[in-house]
């Protein structure tokens, strides 16, 4: 769920010239001062160790009085080099163009693609293919592009983070229950991720459909009203409702703090790469390059493309990996079994889609037979690999649920 806001942007400002950092300002219609912002992370190469200045040639008015004045957090993607398709006619004509079967004119355009994670306003994102973009010609550092692979893994990680920790606060600020004396099984592992979907999925349409005036805060109280009905849940008394504001608001202050001053044992222990989500990683390399080097990729390919849908199941099979592998000793402990589970098999889910992909690239033979097949292996590999995983996850919670 993201709260756009690219309609209402005047013009902003986004620089990456200190690594590590994304700073810059952003000026909204109706409101006199610019927003400023202070995230940790790093942009795509071709904003990293850059200045970026954008414009809107055609803000419109909008109700943004719940943006904090001052963003902090973590950096999301951030590029200005996504390819997208600019219509050439105004967009209340192409609905003419698809009745009269007519393709209607386009060019293929530079988006700005912004995206930002704080505990103030979730998640925030800016995308426009109409903006007057302009780079500036001060370069302070150059990303490679293995660093831009690791730094797109950083910030796919950051969004399960995010979305872990709404969950995490979600679940929390619901009325206490007795603890558990198993650890949670696999099936609730799933219905827990299923139902932090279903409430991310509820929450995401209304924002959609209530357009640039809804108000996240009361469609997030009301959904969790709604989903505590539906199980059943009695209400909360006065003194709960304090409670849980009062523990909301700690949580925000205890991320703000640890993104500010982080601890060094759990940096040391981010550090921790499992040999799995290291071999993704390393054939996520590959494929960020190898195929676009070598021609296989036209410059009009979509999503769908077999070798993008190939390339983008990796990515996104390798950063499933390292959010449920890394940073922490194998095997975990048999609380955190459960939910590692549901975790791997939705890489696997992944490695899957990958692997029917890199079989459409053969039958349309659309890259060098000598090149797919130690891929595939590869992918094969991984596949096994994350099934012998679970199968040790599945041992180790049945043990500890005896």
């Amino acid at each position: 769920m993201a709260w756009r806001i690219d309609e209402h942007v005047i013009r902003g400002e986004i620089d990456n010239r200190t690594r590590g950092r994304v700073t810059g300002r952003i000026w909204f219609v109706g409101r006199p001062e610019p927003v400023g912002f202070d995230f940790a992370g790093n942009a795509w190469r071709d904003l990293a160790g850059r200045r970026l200045e954008f414009v809107n040639p055609e803000p419109k008015p909008g109700e943004l009085q719940r943006l904090a004045a001052r963003q902090s957090g973590v950096i999301g993607d951030c590029t200005a080099s996504r390819k997208v398709k600019v219509p050439e006619i105004p967009l209340d004509q192409i609905g003419e163009y698809y009745e009269a079967g007519k393709p209607f004119p386009w060019h293929w355009g530079n988006s700005l693609y912004f995206e930002w994670f704080s505990p103030t306003n979730g998640r925030v994102l800016i995308e426009s293919a109409s903006y007057q973009l302009t780079i500036g010609p001060d370069i302070a550092w150059e990303m490679s592009e293995a660093g831009e692979v690791e730094q797109r893994r950083a910030n796919a990680e950051a969004m399960q983070r995010f979305m872990r920790d709404l969950a995490e606060a979600t679940d929390a600020a619901d009325p206490a229950t007795p603890d558990e004396p198993k650890p949670q099984s696999e099936a609730e592992a799933e219905k827990v991720q299923a139902d932090s979907d279903r409430l991310a999925d509820r929450i995401q349409a209304r924002l959609d459909r209530e357009g640039p005036d809804a108000d996240y805060e009361k469609i997030l109280k009301e959904e969790l009203e709604r989903r505590a009905g539906e199980r059943g849940d009695q209400p909360l008394t006065p003194e709960q409702e304090a409670e849980r504001a009062e523990w909301i608001e700690e949580v925000n202050r205890a991320g703000a703090e640890a993104l500010a001053n982080p601890d060094p044992e759990i940096e040391a222990e981010m550090k921790i790469r499992h040999p799995l989500a290291v071999r993704a990683y390393a054939l996520s390399l590959r494929l960020m390059s190898e195929p676009e080097e070598r021609g296989w990729i036209p410059e009009s390919a979509s999503a769908e493309h077999p070798v993008v849908e190939v390339m983008n199941s990796v990515m996104s099979a390798s950063a499933k990996f390292a959010g449920s592998l890394n940073g922490q000793t194998w095997p975990p402990e048999v609380d955190f079994c459960g939910h590692t589970i549901v975790r791997l098999k939705r890489a696997r889910g992944y490695l899957d889609d990958a692997l029917a992909a890199a079989a459409a690239c053969a039958e349309e033979n659309l890259v060098d037979p000598a090149w797919l097949a130690p891929v595939r292996r590869e992918m094969e590999d991984l596949g096994s690999g994350c099934d012998a995983l679970i199968a040790e996850l599945r041992v180790i919670l049945k043990r500890g649920s005896d």
